[in-house]
Order: structure tokens, then sequence, then C-alpha cells
């Protein structure tokens, strides 16, 4: 059933709800190798154990040491789980959650990407509501009774920007995803260790800048009420994105300076940063609706569904976007600002991505499409035709 009259009444609801959600507003230290003055951080917040999270990957990569050796200096108790898994479950949230209170932690520092940070979000708000299994915190909305316990972020790559987001995705225990939104999460401090991102494949260092443009670029767009902070850090991610992530990736990447790679890594991760508050104060919009129901129904990884949708949604609202697109245009100092994303796209290789979508699933894809829309304010309500117009598009 077509439920485009509806969803078009109310596209800017979204926009007022989230608006009525308290933000973190983390202190953030930036800088090649910054995890290594967590200790002093955490002494300075009076903290005397904590837990440290992190993935598998991560830690055989020995990433955490920085941290528990900056721990150890300033005389803080800590405690290690390094099982979080790229898709977290309820049985890691209840493994996570377990440690942190058998640790009696005092703080939570998350060190990895979207998916370590969003299984803290979620252990942080379990450990506050010891009474409450872990399957009954994953709702649309989540109250968390007097915040949720501290959380240091140190994201591992530049892109997710869920250092920073009130939203969390987890799989439940019908094995869907489902992402919830935390009422009082309280993210202390945010790390931007640039250090983190040097040894990631020039392949995910493009699919996490993509996403993070992306986030950038629906935030200008995007039809709430508008904040002139948020929108400035909105234009300013994807000015820093078009002119830094062409240098890590391609020959270019190959080749760059270390002083040269270690600034452009600098501003790729604050970027993401910025990328996250477009999430949390201006939403996405259909580039995400697309990318979310063709990564569930193909598995095709969120970076590159969204850098096989981005310019086909950004040209489909291009008449409705015109003044928005010039002004990011000016700002970044680019003579058009639609073909300045194909030449990201191409420079970093993104152009390439296979579509995995095929015509006989057109109209269940339209059906995720439409009801994943409904948490967006985009600049533009799109109906099922339109839909199916752009679906046509990337069909193999």
């Amino acid at each position: 059933m077509e439920t485009y009259l509806f969803r078009k009444h109310i596209h800017r609801l979204p926009g007022k709800v989230i608006h009525a959600v308290p933000l973190p507003k983390p202190e953030v230290t930036e800088g090649f190798g910054a995890r290594g003055h967590i200790g002093e951080l955490c002494r300075a917040a009076g903290y005397k154990q904590v837990l440290v999270v992190t993935d598998k990957t991560l830690h055989e990569l020995g990433y955490e040491k920085k941290i528990s050796e900056s721990l150890e200096a300033a005389g803080i108790r800590y405690r290690l789980f390094a099982d979080i898994c790229s898709e977290p479950t309820i049985p890691v949230i209840d493994a996570g959650r377990q440690a942190a209170m058998e640790s009696q932690a005092e703080c939570i520092i998350a060190l990895g990407g979207g998916s370590v940070m969003d299984s803290c979000k979620i252990i942080a708000a379990g450990v506050k509501m010891p009474h409450l299994p872990s399957k009954v915190l994953l709702p649309k909305f989540l109250l968390v009774p007097g915040d949720t316990l501290p959380v240091i972020m140190v994201p591992s790559t530049a892109g997710t920007g869920a250092e920073i987001t009130v939203g969390a995705v987890v799989t439940n225990e019908r094995g869907k995803k489902g992402s919830t939104v935390l009422v009082g999460l309280k993210v202390v401090h945010v790390v931007l260790d640039s250090e983190l991102t040097f040894h990631a494949p020039q392949s995910v260092t493009a699919a996490c800048g993509i996403d993070a443009l992306s986030h950038c670029i629906e935030g200008v767009v995007s039809d709430v009420e508008e904040n002139a902070e948020d929108m400035r850090m909105s234009m300013e991610g994807v000015r820093l994105i078009l002119q830094n992530l062409p240098k890590l990736t391609g020959e270019r990447g190959s080749s760059l300076p270390d002083e040269e790679a270690i600034e452009a890594r600098g501003n790729m991760c604050r970027a993401a940063l910025y990328g996250g508050n477009a999430i949390n104060t201006q939403l996405a919009g259909y580039v995400h609706a697309f990318a979310h129901s063709i990564g569930a129904k193909y598995h095709l990884p969120h970076g590159q569904a969204i850098s096989l949708m981005l310019l086909p949604v950004l040209e489909f609202q291009q008449s409705a976007c015109r003044e928005k697109y010039e002004k990011m245009a000016q700002y970044c100092g680019v003579p058009d600002f639609l073909e300045a994303v194909r030449a990201l796209l191409k420079e970093c290789g993104m152009d390439k991505i296979t579509s995995p979508v095929k015509e006989e699933d057109h109209e269940e894809l339209i059906k995720m499409v439409a009801a994943d829309s409904i948490n967006y304010s985009a600049p533009v309500t799109m109906n099922n035709r339109q839909i199916k117009d752009i679906l046509e598009q990337i069909t193999k």
C-alpha cells in the first residue's frame, strides 16, 4: 500500500522529535597517538576503575596497549573486554555488562568502530538498569534514568560518527538489527586518534569517508529547523572530506608523506565527528534509506551501499536542493557540487561498486525504503514510483 501521503504529512516530525532528545556534549581531544592521554583524562575525572572495550581484531593488533599503559601510569585500575564482534548481539551485550558490573567500572572506554561504540552505549545503559535483561534495552527510544555510565569514545575509523550519535544498532534476539535512541547517553570525552586509521586498507578508508560525507551532505539538505552552528559543522565536514579523502586513496594515498598523511587523517577524523553531529541534529535522508534497505537485503557493506546510492539520490533531489548545493559548492571552493562528489567517488574508486539489486526484488525494496525514510526529514518525499525509478538506475 502506498504510504506517500502519510510520509509527506509527517516528514518534519522526526526532526522535531530528535531535537527533544538531550545530546552528548563531550570534550574532544585529537591528534596522532592521542589515546595515550586517556589515563590523564580519567585521573582528572576522578575515575579509579574503568572497563576498556574493543573488538578481537584491534586487540590482536595491540591497539589498546597505549590506552592500558596510560591507565597504569595514571594509577587507574582497568579490565579489558575484547569480545565485541562486527554485528554485536544480545549475548555480547550481556557479557560486556557483566564485565562492567563485576569490575565496578566507573567509566567505559570504547575503542573501535561503530559496532564497539554502539555496544558500549547499550552496556553503559544496562549497567544503570541491572534489573532489566539486555533484550529489553532495544526499544525505539530507551530512557535511562540518571544518564548512562560515562563513556569515553575512541573511534578507530573515520566514518560512522558513532562516537557522538545517540543511536545504537544491535542485533536483537530474533536475529534482526534494531536501532535504539538512548535518552541520557553520557559520552564525556571523544578521543580522535588519527594513528588508529593509518593501517586501514584504502578501500576501508574510502568507504568510511564516503559514509561520513553522506552524513554531512544529508545534514545540510535536511528539512529540519536550521541551526547555524550545526550547519557550519556539516558544511565543514563536506569540505574536509572533499579536500582530504583523495589524498589517502589511489596513487596519492600510496605516496603521501607521513606528515601530510597525519594531517589528512586527522581532518577525516574531525569530519566524521561532524557527520555524527549531523545525524544527531539534522538526521539522514534517502541515501541512507536506500543504503540500509539494500545492505539488509543483499548484505552489502554499508559504505559500499552508501557509495552506490549517493549520486542517484543527490541527482534526484537536485531541483529541491539547488540553493543548498550552490551554498556547499561556494563553501568548499568547487565550481559544481555534484561534479565534485562525482569526481571524489571516481578518485577513491567508489564509483565502481557492483549493484546487487535485482528487478524481482523491487517491490520488496520499495516497501523497505519507504518504511526506513519515515525516520528522516528529507528535503523531498519520494512516492513509490520515484523510489522504483531510482532502483531501476542501479538494477543489474
